[in-house]
């Protein structure tokens, strides 16, 4: 058991701040995953600007907010503070996060793994998951090293099967060649 003092507590993105909401120093959170209860129990969570290292916040308060979260934490007393954290990253400690429902997939569990389509053959690798306006996009590079750019929405990703570390897809019609024959 590596308890404790087993290195670093592995920290989870949960999502991005977008704006300061009001003038008490709320922040408005876009979400990485689909739920604003995540926050639901944290004490603790970390804020971290481009380049810089992530800084532990005291989670005072948090409510759901048309699908995104507005939180409220001890770093920020006032709308002036909070506009200085526009664009941080929100992160909490994995131990701390609740349990996920079976079946619930983190994207950074996905990083790295093959995607194939349906056909049994490979496209590539997932290298990245983002979220583009709303939607999140999968960044694939295939074996040849161009980036595929797909949706990740059900009628596209079939199977995302853990266990054997495999991702199935069924790229709609012609966005492969888009990509694969510029």
């Amino acid at each position: 058991m590596s308890g404790e003092h087993g290195g670093p507590a592995r920290l989870v993105e949960l999502g991005r701040v977008q704006k300061p909401h009001g003038l008490k120093g709320e922040l408005c959170i876009e979400l990485y995953a689909d739920s604003p209860f995540l926050f639901e129990g944290l004490r603790r969570i970390y804020l971290r600007l481009p380049g810089k290292k992530p800084r532990p916040c005291e989670l005072l308060e948090w409510r759901d907010h048309q699908g995104r979260a507005l939180i409220l934490v001890d770093r920020c007393q006032g709308r002036d503070q909070a506009e200085g954290w526009r664009g941080a990253e929100v992160l909490a400690r994995e131990k701390d996060l609740p349990e996920l429902d079976e079946g619930e997939v983190r994207p950074e569990d996905l990083i790295d793994l093959p995607v194939m389509h349906v056909n049994g053959t490979r496209i590539g690798i997932l290298a990245d998951v983002r979220d583009v306006a709303g939607q999140e996009l999968w960044f694939i590079h295939d074996d040849e090293g161009r980036e595929i750019l797909l949706p990740a929405v059900e009628e596209f990703v079939l199977d995302i099967d853990l266990d054997a570390g495999v991702i199935v897809v069924d790229p709609p019609e012609g966005l492969l060649e888009l990509y694969q024959n510029p």
